[in-house]
């Protein structure tokens, strides 16, 4: 993911997270926030120590980039998003991540068009 998709600074994390709303299901919480001034999504991610050591945090975190890097076309790009991983994302393989993740986005209205999931 570029660097222009992501949110690093705490102070914007704490703007999302005060400002905006949250969606959550068993493996995830979105919160998100409107920012109609912004050309494209941004995303930030956390992955708490709970979900395991390092290697596990890290896929956690590689696998969620990747599927949003897929699911790119189709979402809307005036948001500002934190995704927060539970402690099932940790056992998770991709596709099943992908399709977590298309489940709560779409729940949060974010997703503009019908994503196809596979099997």
């Amino acid at each position: 993911m570029k660097k222009e998709f992501r949110i690093k600074k705490n102070k914007e994390f704490q703007e999302v997270y005060k400002k905006g709303n949250s969606v959550a299901n068993r493996q995830f919480v979105v919160y998100l926030r409107s920012a109609p001034e912004q050309t494209h999504f941004r995303v930030g991610l956390s992955v708490s120590k709970k979900i395991g050591n390092a290697v596990t945090r890290n896929q956690v975190k590689r696998y969620i980039r990747q599927a949003l890097l897929e699911l790119q076309e189709h979402m809307k790009n005036d948001y500002d998003l934190i995704i927060i991983a539970r402690k099932p994302a940790s056992d998770m393989s991709f596709h099943e991540v992908k399709g977590s993740l298309t489940h709560v986005l779409k729940l949060a209205k974010v997703l503009n068009a019908r994503v196809e999931r596979r099997k």
